[in-house]
């Protein structure tokens, strides 16, 4: 059965019911009229999952929609999807997870791949310790996808061991594992040849200044800003671009959001959907391609 073909069942048994009152019915109608026109007039619901959905929310955002008038159109959306499970059309409801971006959060611009190499590759004076000890920071950042506080948080002890991955504490102490990419490696290798010189003795955090103490976040956004500038970006850099940019190409590459998830260190599939504003038409392609249970039967 079509979207299109069960919505309207779904509004006229609303009616005879009398289950909403008649002006909720007509918001409803014209919610999932635009949902109907979004996904297409000939598209089954059953061929309808969570990246549909996700698309949906990003079109209406990128429309300057309120994320509260678009959190009334996924309510509208959930229900007709329930009702599809309770009448055995679908198994799962594609929209449960889904939750509309927060009013008000901007979240920095993903650096495209070409950026990000031109300022990960741009050189360095190789005597400059505070230079190495940067593009440590800036190879964590963007190869591990890790928050400014997690990469600052780290400590001496946290670098040894297998080198190829590491453990962090990020939101709520919650500790996770992420990898750690050969350039990232190589840069923290560098860099901690050289802490020594200027390691006092005033802590163990893993980046210091040349006063021996950690290094401050203010710190490393102005000089990863002036990095930005020297390579030649027109933008402004800020260090939570790095981990933006990570998770926007990973999902660029390989679609799946539930991996992100866990690289990013969400609690909820929904943050990481609102977090990664990238181009999900493309992403759904991926994912059509690449997951398993993404293809329909033929």
């Amino acid at each position: 059965m079509t979207f299109h073909a069960f919505v309207t069942r779904y509004l006229d048994d609303m009616r005879q019911t009398q289950r909403r009152s008649s002006r909720t019915i007509e918001a409803y109608a014209r919610d999932l009229q635009q949902a109907i026109g979004f996904f297409g007039e000939d598209a089954e619901i059953q061929s309808l999952d969570t990246l549909s959905v996700i698309r949906w929310v990003r079109s209406l955002s990128a429309r300057r929609i309120a994320g509260r008038s678009i959190g009334r159109k996924l309510s509208a959306l959930r229900g007709v999807f329930q009702e599809a499970i309770n009448q055995r059309l679908i198994k799962v409801n594609p929209a449960v997870d889904v939750r509309p971006p927060k009013t008000g959060k901007h979240l920095p611009n993903a650096l495209s791949p070409d950026a990000m190499q031109r300022l990960l590759d741009f050189p360095i004076n190789p005597n400059d310790i505070e230079a190495i000890r940067d593009q440590a920071i800036y190879e964590l950042l963007y190869s591990s996808g890790l928050r400014l506080a997690e990469v600052l948080g780290l400590t001496v002890k946290d670098m040894h061991g297998n080198p190829e991955e590491i453990r962090v504490s990020g939101k709520g102490n919650k500790e996770r594992i992420v990898p750690v990419g050969f350039k990232a490696r190589e840069a923290l290798s560098q860099w901690l040849k050289q802490r020594s010189e200027w390691d006092h003795g005033h802590t163990d955090q893993a980046f210091i200044t040349k006063k021996g103490v950690g290094v401050s976040p203010r710190t490393v956004q102005r000089r990863l800003n002036l990095r930005a500038q020297a390579a030649g970006l027109d933008q402004h850099v800020h260090p939570h671009a790095l981990r933006h940019s990570a998770a926007t190409h990973l999902l660029e590459s390989s679609g799946d959001l539930r991996a992100i998830q866990e690289f990013l260190g969400h609690q909820s599939l929904s943050t990481t959907q609102i977090y990664t504003h990238l181009d999900f038409q493309h992403l759904a392609e991926v994912y059509d391609r690449a997951h398993p249970r993404a293809k329909t039967k033929s």
